[in-house]
């Protein structure tokens, strides 16, 4: 059975939350980023996270919002954990660190057309306490998993996971926890039976 970690992503209605309580993954994110269709207000989250079951982590991702933002939702106890998705850069997560000692999970983006040794390499020197390698910020896709291979810390592994290639990623990356979002939505919402399927194919792994 696996002990792969799973934080699913964009929660934003009590049904969703109900779902998560249900299936007990590690992590659920709320995003604050307001170009997304998974924005949630602070108020929505802290809302939702009084109705989250205690033992899952809230996470927090952010991109480029201001470093007393990200700490005053840490220090309120709305989220566990912030998640920096965006240009933050070692002088800003120092600076968050100055108000925080909560974790911190950097994104870190393999694209197209980009080395992804130099990815990798700036991803390994993060200060922050886990980093997170994606193919695109939500883009649904899957880069090439073989590219981790000799990765030297743990790290979340997103980017187009679904219940039908998890366990193959578990399998190939060893990654300390799957992260997935869009590929658990039907009609633009969390759908409670991919979540079931997604969170089981990752324990079976």
């Amino acid at each position: 059975m696996s002990t792969t970690k799973i934080k699913i992503c964009g929660l934003s209605r009590p049904e969703d939350i109900e779902a998560a309580n249900k299936l007990r993954p590690d992590y659920v994110g709320f995003v604050f980023f307001e170009k997304s269709r998974r924005c949630v207000s602070f108020e929505r989250a802290s809302a939702l996270r009084m109705i989250l079951e205690p033992k899952i982590k809230a996470v927090g991702v952010f991109v480029d919002a201001p470093i007393e933002t990200v700490s005053e939702l840490l220090s309120r106890g709305i989220i566990d954990i912030a998640q920096l998705h965006g240009h933050e850069d070692e002088e800003y997560i120092a600076s968050l660190r100055a108000l925080t000692d909560k974790p911190l999970i950097q994104a870190f983006q393999i694209r197209s057309g980009q080395s992804a040794e130099e990815v990798l390499r700036r991803a390994e020197k993060s200060s922050c306490d886990y980093v997170l390698i994606d193919s695109g910020a939500g883009s649904g896709e899957v880069f090439d998993w073989s590219l981790l291979k000799g990765f030297s810390r743990e790290y979340f592994l997103a980017g187009g996971l679904d219940s039908e290639n998890v366990a193959e990623a578990i399998l190939e990356t060893g990654a300390f926890a799957v992260d997935v979002s869009s590929n658990l939505e039907t009609d633009g919402h969390k759908d409670e039976k991919k979540m079931k399927d997604f969170v089981n194919a990752v324990r079976n792994a």
